[in-house]
């Protein structure tokens, strides 16, 4: 009896042992894998973009580079003006001089029509850029020289005074001094008939600055 019983602990007391060396052994191997799932969840956050803005926050993020467009002011629309030379409707091409610039007309000023080349012309005096400001300060000058201008040019007045006062009311002063000219320079080609639209085409800021330069003829009234 006391063989069997030493002998039953000594199998019970093996069993436990080897029970504990297999959960020994067994430990080793969990312990990768857990490690192995901490390095794909570090990995995974750490390849957001997300969790990587708000980890490493860095100063020129505040300065976004996707708002600012460099290429934002030739991405606007072209000007009617701008439109209308770009697709020829302007007979007329700029010819670069050693010493100035100068027109070429695709047929004799005299031989165009005024409508609407005229009126074009006078809208693209507010224009800030090369070529179209001397294009169109240039070609209305030149337009108003032909010999039979007053004709062709009175029965636009109507429609040249809006145009002509928006000139005169931009902030730009290139701009402002172009329409100047070009009313001075329809004051002498139709006389008194402007007359009637000068209050409209008129601001008081510069009315007394149009006033010394108006001929004498075009009375002004204050």
């Amino acid at each position: 009896m006391q063989k069997s019983e030493c002998h039953g602990d000594t199998q019970l007391r093996s069993r436990v042992t080897g029970n504990d060396d297999q959960r020994t052994s067994s430990s080793p191997q969990r312990k990768p894998r857990t490690t192995v799932r901490s390095k794909s969840s570090s990995s995974s956050s750490a390849s957001s973009p997300d969790a990587a803005i708000k980890v490493h926050p860095r100063p020129s993020d505040k300065l976004n580079p996707k708002t600012i467009n460099p290429f934002g002011e030739q991405s606007r629309a072209p000007s009617a003006f701008a439109a209308v030379y770009s697709k020829g409707g302007i007979p007329c091409r700029l010819v670069h001089g050693s010493v100035k610039h100068r027109l070429q007309w695709d047929s004799p000023p005299e031989n165009l029509s005024f409508d609407p080349l005229l009126i074009t012309l006078a809208e693209g005096l507010r224009e800030t850029k090369h070529p179209y400001t001397f294009v169109s300060k240039e070609g209305f000058r030149e337009l108003l020289l032909v010999h039979d201008a007053p004709e062709k040019t009175v029965p636009l007045l109507p429609r040249l005074s809006p145009v002509l006062k928006a000139a005169l009311a931009h902030s730009d002063d290139e701009v402002f001094e172009r329409g100047l000219n070009a009313l001075v320079q329809l004051s002498v080609v139709v006389g008194p008939s402007l007359n009637d639209h000068l209050k409209h085409l008129l601001t008081s800021g510069s009315l007394i600055i149009i006033k010394a330069k108006i001929p004498t003829y075009c009375s002004i009234s204050c």
